[in-house]
């Protein structure tokens, strides 16, 4: 089964690559390599949600986030290579989570795109990762994903 009917057998579909919202270019290409800029929770144009996990939103809702800008991301990968298919692994993931003071579960945030990425790749999937709680995001997002993904050649 190819990452596209995984995603579909999810109830999920691969949203198209949103323009950068700054002077940035969306993704990179070095070799095999394709290093995407921070995706944020994005979904037709627009926030999914806003604010501080933590605070103005539950921990469920910022792993939803997660999930939403790794899908964002992943979108940005297809769109440097022609597809999903192209994936060969997910090298690594960079979580950053709007949080409310206190908020400690970041890497559970994170989870949310972790999880997807497993779940679409299986064991190439699987990546090294940071979390990290950080005080604002571009347009009070609640979480922002940068992505590197080692494709074929």
């Amino acid at each position: 089964m190819n990452p596209q009917q995984r995603l579909a057998e999810m109830g999920l579909s691969l949203p198209p690559a949103p323009p950068p919202v700054a002077s940035y270019v969306p993704y990179l290409q070095i070799g095999e390599m394709v290093y995407i800029s921070g995706q944020l929770p994005m979904r037709e144009g627009t926030l999914a949600f806003t604010g501080k996990v933590g605070g103005d939103l539950s921990l469920e809702q910022g792993a939803e986030c997660a999930r939403a800008a790794v899908l964002n991301a992943l979108a940005q990968v297809a769109a440097a290579v022609g597809g999903l298919e192209h994936i060969r692994r997910i090298v690594r993931l960079g979580v950053f989570v709007n949080s409310a003071p206190g908020f400690t579960d970041q890497a559970k945030v994170a989870n949310g795109a972790s999880d997807l990425l497993a779940a679409v790749f299986g064991e190439a999937g699987k990546h090294v990762r940071a979390a990290v709680g950080v005080n604002e995001l571009p347009l009070n997002a609640p979480v922002e994903v940068e992505m590197i993904a080692q494709v074929a050649s």
